[in-house]
């Protein structure tokens, strides 16, 4: 088969989180290649004359689609996929309405929120309606992942979120809005696409060990893109909820599947979540697309379901058809 691995166009001094894109994009191939297919790298172009023109060079019979923004943001990620269903050629992952859906956190958990899936609590600029003085509320980018602005000056009390949320918009740009700070334990439950059905990986708890009294538990930007950050060597991926906890499982893995049902999801996906005091999961995220490096956490528990790295990349191919 003839795979185009369309990527984001990225800056040679772009940050961490873009540049992981292109890490990608390579080792994607790679693991087509390896499987036996033909498989070519090219940044997305937004015209539908010169997509048109990308994917006839190419003699393209499928897309593995890894464009996550334009022009570094991630909102714009749902044109690739409009523009390619326009096209008429297959290609992987989720659909442009599922993108919008799931970008958009604040609109992401109204919609958990009416569906009877819970969520932590939150509240949006300009009148900040619902913060409650007696919790503690985490600032969060409203239409980005990557952990942009979560530090540990990030978790805040509910009479300094405004501050807060202005001072990382004058910083980095964009949305924010508040999600109460649950303290809790945090797993990552990624969900493949098999035969057309959610097949949920094994899942990750994600531990802070030996973790400062003073410093919030979270996987924030330097956990995330800083290897050598105390955060990043001091934040460890455990599996096994499974074996020894399965009433935990069982209600982790019936939650990630309606949210794949709910948001129409594709290909791959994972949700992020926080255990609270009584036992009950809150989806904190729903991310579409997220990093498929081979050392991604993704590919790391497809590895615990038995699946080497090409042989989930070619899997994700053959279910886009």
């Amino acid at each position: 088969m003839h795979v185009l691995v369309l990527h984001s166009e990225v800056e040679p001094d772009a940050p961490p989180e873009e540049m992981d894109t292109l890490i990608a994009a390579r080792a994607v191939a790679e693991a087509l290649r390896a499987r036996g297919h033909t498989a070519d790298l090219a940044a997305f172009v937004e015209s539908m004359a010169g997509l048109l023109a990308l994917l006839a060079e190419y003699r393209t019979e499928a897309v593995f689609n890894l464009v996550e923004g334009l022009d570094g943001q991630g909102r714009f990620a749902c044109i690739a996929p409009l523009l390619l269903a326009r096209i008429g050629v297959s290609y992987t992952g989720t659909n442009a309405a599922g993108l919008i859906a799931t970008q958009d956190k604040p609109l992401t958990k109204r919609t958990m929120r009416a569906a009877g899936i819970a969520t932590p609590d939150w509240a949006e600029p300009p009148d900040w309606r619902g913060l409650d003085a007696r919790h503690r509320y985490i600032v969060k980018r409203a239409d980005e992942d990557s952990s942009i602005g979560l530090d540990d000056a990030c978790v805040v009390a509910a009479a300094e979120v405004p501050a807060r949320a202005e001072a990382s918009r004058l910083r980095w740009g964009g949305a924010w809005f508040a999600e109460r700070f649950v303290e809790g334990r945090e797993f990552n439950v990624g969900v493949l696409s098999r035969g057309g059905e959610p097949y949920v990986l094994p899942m990750a708890e994600m531990l802070f060990e030996d973790w400062p009294a003073d410093s919030p538990r979270i996987v924030g930007y330097a956990a995330k893109w800083d290897e050598e950050s105390r955060e990043s060597r001091h934040t460890v991926r455990k599996f096994g909820i499974e074996l020894h906890e399965s009433a935990l499982a069982t209600a982790l893995a019936g939650s990630a599947c309606d949210l794949w049902r709910l948001f129409d999801l594709a290909g791959f996906a994972r949700v992020d979540y926080r255990v609270d005091a009584e036992g009950k999961p809150q989806v904190l995220e729903v991310n579409p697309n997220p990093c498929i490096a081979p050392d991604g956490g993704f590919a790391v528990a497809a590895a615990e379901a038995g699946l080497s790295y090409s042989e989930l990349i070619e899997c994700l191919v053959l279910e886009c058809f």
